[in-house]
């Protein structure tokens, strides 16, 4: 057991060594990495072949002048953009950098309008719900393809009276925990289009794995036309 976990430690530090490599001096062939990294080519043309079939590398194209000797040129690898994604980015600091440079020359209203414009772009193109508790849960489903598309994991479910829309992954969490005017324009993107009063439930923003909003099929406040259609049908009712 112990000489087995030793192997795979050991598998795993050639694998990375030769995605590093690659990064640092690509496109390589096999016999570069072996001789860069001290290792057979036989092993390092198996990662290869492993890193290839996972789309984390290629075979770069040919380069003039690269034949090692007689024969065919020796095959040269690069990463791919899924093997340069191994190595992590920074987009959660620039976006808020950028967010921060905005609020200090625009202040406030800057942000919001960016988050509005932003979950604008996401959910352009769909139509607002009608009055019935089918459109309104039609409308729900389709904001979550929406979601979907934009690198949510977004679902429904049944809750109750009511329907709530879910975000399992929220892809700028950590930047909303900045700028919680992200949030707020979701929140009253969807509200807009549902037409009714929404309920934030829960937020992954606040430590929460998932984010929650309760949607009801039946409103919850009555227009002021109604409210006083309703007065008045009391009051007629009272003096008969």
């Amino acid at each position: 057991m112990t000489v087995l976990s030793r192997t795979e430690g050991l598998e795993g530090r050639t694998r990375s060594d030769i995605l590093v490599t690659l990064l640092k001096h690509g496109p390589c062939s096999a016999s570069y990495l072996g001789d860069h990294l001290g290792f057979s080519a036989a092993g390092v043309r198996r990662h290869l072949d492993n890193l290839e079939a996972e789309g984390l590398a290629m075979v770069a194209a040919t380069r003039g002048g690269s034949t090692r000797g007689r024969g065919r040129p020796a095959k040269e690898y690069v990463l791919t953009d899924k093997g340069r994604s191994q190595f992590g980015h920074d987009y959660d600091g620039l976006a808020a950098s950028a967010l921060e440079a905005l609020r200090e020359t625009g202040g406030e209203a800057a942000v919001r309008a960016f988050a509005r414009k932003r979950i604008e772009s996401i959910v352009a193109g769909i139509s607002p719900a009608g009055e019935s508790a089918d459109s309104v849960k039609e409308t729900t489903e389709h904001i979550v393809d929406a979601f979907v598309k934009s690198g949510y994991a977004a679902s429904t479910s049944n809750a109750g009276s009511g329907v709530q829309l879910c975000q399992h992954h929220c892809p700028i969490s950590h930047v909303a925990s900045e700028f919680p005017e992200l949030c707020e324009a979701e929140h009253r993107a969807i509200a807009e289009l549902l037409g009714q009063h929404i309920q934030p439930l829960a937020t992954i923003v606040d430590g929460h794995g998932i984010c929650t909003t309760n949607i009801p099929l039946t409103p919850i406040n009555n227009s002021p036309k109604e409210t006083s259609q309703h007065r008045k049908g009391v009051a007629d009712d009272a003096g008969n």
